[in-house]
């Protein structure tokens, strides 16, 4: 499983030029079954999305890439990978 934080690298206006276009992102790939959760930090100088593991680092690195905030170098991203160990019954299938 995979925590994607994002850190935005230019002013709010920037972000919110592209974040239907982000939005979209994001929904292609919960309906793929891929992302899990997502929204923006507060205070709002960045985001998280939640990434299952049944992709690979290499295939979460490409889609990354596929972000219109990325596209638009207007934010940083940091992938922590980590090994769910217990997690609460409607989410096992998700992870």
């Amino acid at each position: 499983m995979y925590i994607v934080e994002l850190t935005y690298l230019q002013p709010l206006s920037a972000i919110d030029a592209q974040l239907e276009a982000h939005r979209a992102f994001l929904t292609a790939h919960y309906e793929r079954g891929i992302f899990i959760a997502s929204g923006p930090k507060q205070p709002r100088d960045g985001g998280v999305f939640l990434v299952s593991g049944k992709i690979s680092r290499d295939e979460l690195d490409a889609l990354i890439e596929q972000d219109p905030f990325r596209i638009h170098k207007l934010a940083d991203y940091r992938v922590t990978v980590f090994d769910p160990i217990k997690s609460h019954p409607q989410v096992t299938d998700l992870l």
